[in-house]
């Protein structure tokens, strides 16, 4: 196997297609498919279903992608690391972000990466702290912002403070009177909350579980969207943290309330154990940094300092 193959092969399990590799890599399709074809041969194993649809990994494909799409990041980082020595820093950053973070932090932090290093690729992906957890130890992703006890992680990690959450219901529902609720008379509200596997539900079903209270949840939804658009249509409250809503809140679409007991998850900056970061990936954490401080400092995310 060499560099050109695993690029390659890494690249169209990516995308899916060689049309939109060739597109990317800039290098003919036939020679992607010779290079596709030649890894087939020295591994003896299809590595791609072909069909209408595009390009579909096999099981020895999804193997050989999860051991080494971490080494391909690692030597494109390389190259990009010596070009920057001589100038500003370049390359791919991936950064991960939770939904409710990302809310916050995505579209700003963007355009403040944009301004300052034009020559930094910013790829951002928004999913749930278990995933983002498994592509930074597998070497997919450079960097997080993450819910989570940062001891659990075996990653390098920093806490960012605790994050609030507070009771969400939709508009004329009274919470913007009453601005802090009783826990118990809130749990024992319809719900309408993210399933089992999200650590927000963990966290709602032990303080149930506390008060001997069996929630009434009727309808879950693991998108944060489709979560506040069903709170929307006053189809339940949810318990989400402030700053996540807070331009539905400003709109009038959503009323927001403490509740009498506070419950709080802590945020942490997460990063790989067992490698060191590209230079492109320092300037984008310190970036990060400045901009989570700027967020505090403006009161758009009111974290709490641990």
């Amino acid at each position: 196997m060499d560099f050109r193959q695993l690029r390659t092969f890494s690249c169209v399990a990516e995308l899916g297609s060689l049309s939109k590799a060739s597109d990317t890599l800039r290098v003919a399709q036939p020679a992607l498919s010779r290079q596709i074809k030649l890894l087939e041969h020295e591994l003896r194993a299809e590595l791609f279903t072909r069909n209408g649809r595009g390009m579909v990994l096999t099981e020895a494909g999804h193997l050989l992608l999860a051991r080494t799409s971490g080494i391909v990041r690692q030597l494109d980082q390389i190259r990009d690391d010596i070009q920057s020595a001589k100038g500003p820093p370049s390359g791919q950053v991936v950064l991960g972000l939770v939904p409710t973070v990302s809310c916050v932090l995505s579209a700003r932090f963007a355009r403040r990466c944009v301004e300052k290093y034009p020559g930094i690729s910013l790829r951002i992906v928004e999913s749930y702290s278990g995933h983002i957890v498994e592509w930074l130890h597998r070497g997919e992703m450079d960097l997080a912002i993450l819910y989570g006890r940062s001891a659990d992680l075996h990653l390098n990690v920093q806490s960012l403070g605790r994050d609030n959450i507070v009771a969400v219901g939709p508009r004329g529902c009274g919470l913007a009177r009453k601005k802090n609720v009783d826990i118990g008379w809130l749990l024992r509200q319809r719900l309408v909350l993210p399933s089992h596997s999200h650590g927000l539900r963990a966290l709602i079903e032990h303080a149930a579980a506390q008060r001997k209270i069996k929630l009434n949840v009727q309808l879950e939804a693991d998108s944060f969207r489709v979560l506040t658009s069903l709170v929307e249509e006053g189809l339940g409250f949810a318990l989400l943290p402030p700053s996540s809503v807070h331009g539905e809140v400003a709109d009038g679409r959503l009323e927001t309330a403490m509740v009498s007991k506070p419950m709080t998850r802590e945020l942490i900056f997460a990063s790989p154990i067992d490698r060191p970061a590209s230079t492109a990936s320092l300037a984008v954490t310190a970036l990060l940094r400045e901009e989570v401080a700027a967020c505090r400092k403006e009161g758009v995310w009111d974290i709490k300092l641990s």
